[in-house]
């Protein structure tokens, strides 16, 4: 897909820098030139030296580089790609592009393209959490600028939370599918996402440990396809796929409510953690330790969304997928769950504690039709969501 497709790739001041190098090499392994671009500050954790060996070409460095500017010169650099790529993209050069500065190369760049331009975030977690960095995200989406990520995880500065960049892996993915088809414009999928938080008091409440991952990485796979997507979640411990509308949610009962105004849709994935209980009566005060003994919780069956929905009468959506999480017997505990519940589809995987599943970066899931099993080998979560993606594609076209 990305064969003599010509990317130009805007290394910025990272220590997720180094995972450029790679991104090369996967992108020319798929068939892509790279032109690399790399900013002062990139410099000091990658030489300009490893990345122009492994893009095989000239690494642009200076605005003012008198030889650059008579060769080629930076209008006809920003517009000779196919793509413009930055990775990783710094909180510094998205305020540059939310604000149209241009005192560098690659604010010049980004300034002076009419090139699509596809960035993969990656800052310490507040920094990307702050109001700034998200008013600046909002600002460079409505300008048309893709975003890949970021994700969850370890920062090198010893913090955890979103702002680490995607894995070259996930981007290249996102930028095959940025040049493929667009099956699935004029289709509205909804998806959900994350656990549920049934509340026991005001302090206390019954989770479980999914992260929001899969179904976040599904949601952004259908958007990049072309989806109208509706994306309800839960608390999740990943961001939301930028350009989705999203939903948030805290229990059971208010992502039932959430699903039933976003329908109709043309497919349903459900792919949250919805929990299977709540308390019957949840306290309005917290709940003290006693000399009578433990409190006796009495607890009440949330709804049913997935088999609600498939079992629907009037305006079913054309395809309705599960997800089922397994600890022993996956296929056969999710094979008879999609009877059970009437869905079309249920994706399921082995989520037993050895397997580091749920809540990691990589998946390994059976997809369960009527027409049997397919497994799937492991691969990072977003290539199972590129993946499904396509699978409902070719489902609803």
């Amino acid at each position: 897909m990305l064969q003599d497709k010509r990317i130009l790739l805007i290394l910025t001041g990272g220590i997720a820098a180094y995972k450029g190098l790679d991104l090369i090499r996967r992108l020319r392994e798929r068939g892509a030139a790279v032109t690399p671009v790399v900013t002062r500050a990139a410099e000091q954790f990658v030489t300009p030296l490893s990345v122009s060996a492994l893009a095989g070409e000239k690494v642009y460095r200076d605005l003012f580089d008198l030889t650059d500017e008579a060769e080629m010169g930076h209008i006809q650099l920003s517009r000779s790609a196919d793509l413009i790529l930055v990775a990783p993209a710094t909180a510094d050069i998205m305020a540059k592009m939310a604000q149209g500065r241009a005192d560098d190369l690659a604010s010049t760049l980004l300034l002076a393209t009419d090139t699509p331009v596809m960035i993969a975030p990656a800052m310490n977690v507040r920094m990307w959490d702050h109001p700034a960095t998200q008013r600046n995200l909002a600002q460079i989406t409505d300008d048309g600028v893709s975003v890949v990520g970021p994700n969850d995880g370890d920062m090198a500065c010893g913090e955890y939370g979103p702002g680490r960049m995607s894995e070259p892996l996930e981007i290249v993915a996102a930028v095959e599918t940025h040049f493929g088809p667009k099956p699935l414009v004029g289709k509205h999928v909804l998806v959900t996402s994350g656990p549920t938080h049934e509340p026991i008091d005001p302090v206390r409440y019954i989770a479980n440990r999914s992260s929001g991952a899969q179904g976040a990485a599904v949601a952004g796979a259908l958007l990049a396809l072309g989806a109208d997507v509706t994306f309800v979640t839960g608390p999740a411990d990943v961001a939301a796929p930028v350009g989705a509308h999203v939903v948030p949610v805290q229990t059971a009962q208010e992502m039932k409510a959430a699903v039933d105004a976003a329908l109709p849709a043309d497919a349903a994935i459900f792919a949250a953690a919805v929990a299977d209980w709540r308390m019957a009566t949840a306290s309005d005060r917290k709940l003290k330790k006693s000399k009578d003994g433990l409190p006796v919780l009495e607890f009440a069956e949330n709804p049913d969304i997935l088999a609600g929905v498939s079992q629907m009468t009037k305006g079913r959506p054309g395809l309705v997928v599960g997800f089922a999480a397994e600890t022993d017997d996956v296929q056969a505990h999710a094979t008879a769950k999609r009877t059970r519940k009437g869905c079309d589809w249920i994706v399921a995987n082995d989520v037993s504690p050895e397997t580091g599943i749920m809540g990691g970066s990589e998946n390994a899931v059976i997809l369960i039709t009527e027409d049997g099993a397919d497994p799937w080998p492991r691969m990072p979560k977003a290539e199972v969501a590129l993946r499904l993606a396509q699978r409902i594609a070719d489902a609803l076209t």
